[in-house]
């Protein structure tokens, strides 16, 4: 069986040093596809340079990637040769369009017309007090991931906060019809700590609760095995 996991987090750039990221660190795509190489599954772990890795070992191919854009590319040629994607990668939702100072807002004749415009520094100035950054929304990839493959089977990733389990639960089941998924691993931002990651695998009938990310790592494997017993 050949598992495609992605892992760690997306970064948009503003210009060349500076971009808009998040705090996800591969951890538990990590321990997620070091279950599936000791099941003796083959594993292409598509992640980020910053990113925690298994050690390089057979059966493991790993790919780099940096934004979205990089991502949708990476993907829609390695989703068709898998048989399931584990997609645990935390993608941006926004990316950068134009940055500039309040006063260049304040002229513009619509704001529309600065929604055309490119910052072309490579590093933009920092004089201005107030910058107002314009972002534009990413495609949703997981959205796409049937569309490539619609044989594969996917496991998506849904993190809320501070909400209460029935509409955790409400909206992993949303997603899950939304994107044609398999099962949603869902939680919430307060019951993950360096101790504890609580989350809950969802099906169209059914959850699956763990407490830690080696949990949650068996659990999805278990799932994953269970078409080939």
């Amino acid at each position: 069986m050949k598992i495609l996991i992605t892992s760690g987090g997306t970064s948009e750039a503003i210009d060349r040093v500076r971009s808009i990221t998040n705090h996800a660190t591969g951890t538990l795509g990590k321990i997620i596809a070091e279950r599936c190489l000791e099941a003796q599954l083959e594993v292409t772990l598509v992640t980020t340079k910053t990113a925690v890795k298994p050690q390089a070992q057979e059966g493991l191919t790993v790919v780099e990637i940096s934004d979205v854009t990089s991502l949708i590319h990476i993907l829609k040629d390695l989703v068709p040769k898998h048989d399931a994607i584990i997609h645990s990668m935390a993608v941006s939702d926004y990316s950068p369009v134009y940055m500039t100072g309040l006063a260049e807002v304040a002229d513009a004749p619509t704001i529309d017309s600065l929604l055309t415009k490119t910052n072309a520094e490579g590093k933009i100035s920092s004089k201005d007090e107030y910058q107002v950054l314009f972002l534009k929304k990413t495609p949703k990839v997981i959205s796409l991931i049937k569309q490539w493959n619609p044989a594969i089977r996917l496991i998506g990733f849904k993190l809320l906060v501070d909400v209460s389990k029935e509409e955790l639960f409400q909206v992993a089941r949303a997603s899950l019809i939304t994107n044609q998924a398999d099962y949603i691993l869902t939680n919430d931002l307060a019951d993950i700590c360096p101790t504890r990651h609580g989350a809950y695998l969802i099906d169209q009938e059914n959850v699956y609760p763990a407490q830690t990310k080696e949990e949650i790592a068996d659990l999805i494997l278990d799932k994953l095995l269970e078409k080939r017993r």
